[in-house]
């Protein structure tokens, strides 16, 4: 079978390696001209670092990501009074058999990339029309120059994120919810960082109407900051849209002074809207599927955004791979059954930290910071760290 993908994002990329590891023939069509360094640091938790060592990219992935000796270290806004943190190493690689690491997007994608040959990726491809019938599904294209391509396929996926054009195919297309929330991310030079960032630790520091985050990526060269503040009448959503660094050390100057260092050693900021959409009733139609945030875009509160993507390329190439052109609608049909209930499930559960995050000094505050210390947040992420994709198809 010929296999499309739309989106050359992190899901679309690993969804051709696995399929093209299992035999099957994908390309991915990508809009950009090219496959640039966009976004910044993630978080890839133990659910999508299993997926990538049995795709054979453990040590790649290991020359650049920095695993976290320590995650869920909790600070006090005002003086960074730790309330609360989860030892992991060893532990983590007990309870669930690896690391949990982070990354810069741009090296996963590298990564990604380095992985597939040449042939599995074509750029400048900008998704104007899909049709299908029964037997096969068409797909034009169009490229900055105006010039148009048309490709058949058996199968199309959309992995073209929370504004996908493969979507309405599928869907009635709705807005995205707005959160009320906007970003900040940056990243610091970790010659210039205060040296509270540069330890192997995901810090999250909690205050009214307000939290801020940083860790290191690329080996401990850079710290990933990310600061997430209302959004006031900010509407951009696009990760290279550019913020102001004064703007971003005004929400924190009544913080912590390291906070206001860290924002300092900064030279450059981007900023967007946070917005994500309530669970789809459907992702499959005949020949066409979702996958990641097109299927199921999510507030990045969690992590998981890029994980859940991972989980979606394995179980969907574990559905295709024995699939012929006959069957595959139906394969397409398994797929969603497997993967719809738990994507939505940390779709919602995505939704809502903040308020927990941003309590106002007060009662509130003090049991949510209670609660912090007496938690286990690493046992209780059994569910969502020790899932395995495997599992649930062979369920």
């Amino acid at each position: 079978m010929k296999i499309a993908i739309v989106g050359g994002g992190l899901g679309g990329l690993a969804t051709a390696l696995l399929l093209r590891q299992a035999g099957l023939d994908a390309v991915v069509y990508e809009q950009a001209a090219e496959l640039r360094e966009v976004g910044a640091g993630i978080v890839v938790g133990p659910n999508m670092v299993r997926p990538l060592v049995r795709a054979g990219l453990g040590e790649r992935l290991a020359s650049f990501a920095v695993p976290l000796e320590t995650a869920w270290e909790f600070r006090r806004w005002q003086d960074g009074r730790v309330l609360s943190s989860q030892p992991m190493g060893e532990e983590c690689r007990r309870l669930y058999g690896t690391d949990c690491y982070v990354a810069h997007r741009a090296d996963l994608l590298d990564m990604l990339l380095e992985a597939l040959p040449a042939d599995a990726v074509r750029t400048d491809r900008r998704l104007e029309v899909l049709q299908q019938d029964h037997y096969e599904t068409e797909l034009v294209f169009t490229g900055a120059s105006g010039v148009k391509t048309t490709v058949v396929a058996d199968v199309v996926i959309g992995a073209d994120g929370i504004h996908s054009a493969v979507r309405p195919s599928i869907v009635d297309e709705e807005p995205p919810r707005f959160s009320g929330l906007c970003a900040y991310r940056c990243l610091v030079d970790a010659e210039r960082a205060p040296e509270l960032a540069l330890r192997r630790v995901q810090t999250l520091w909690l205050g009214p109407g307000r939290h801020f985050v940083h860790y290191p990526i690329r080996d401990r060269k850079l710290i990933n900051v990310v600061a997430i503040v209302p959004a006031g009448e900010w509407r951009v959503e696009s990760w290279t849209a550019d913020g102001r660094i004064e703007d971003l050390a005004r929400e924190f100057e009544s913080w912590d002074p390291r906070l206001g260092q860290l924002v300092a050693a900064a030279t450059e900021t981007k900023r967007w809207a946070l917005y994500d959409r309530s669970p789809l009733e459907n992702w499959t139609s005949g020949r066409v599927a979702l996958l990641g945030d097109a299927a199921h875009s999510m507030l990045p509160f969690f992590g998981q955004g890029a994980a859940q993507a991972v989980e979606d390329a394995v179980v969907l190439t574990s559905c295709l791979r024995d699939a012929t052109r006959e069957t595959a609608a139906k394969a397409l049909v398994r797929y969603e059954e497997i993967r719809r209930p738990r994507a939505s499930r940390v779709q919602l559960m995505s939704r809502g930290r903040e308020v927990q995050n941003h309590l106002p000094d007060g009662p509130a505050q003090l049991e949510r910071d209670a609660a912090l210390a007496g938690s286990d947040p690493l046992r209780q992420s059994a569910w969502l760290y020790g899932h395995d994709p495997e599992t649930a198809i062979a369920g």
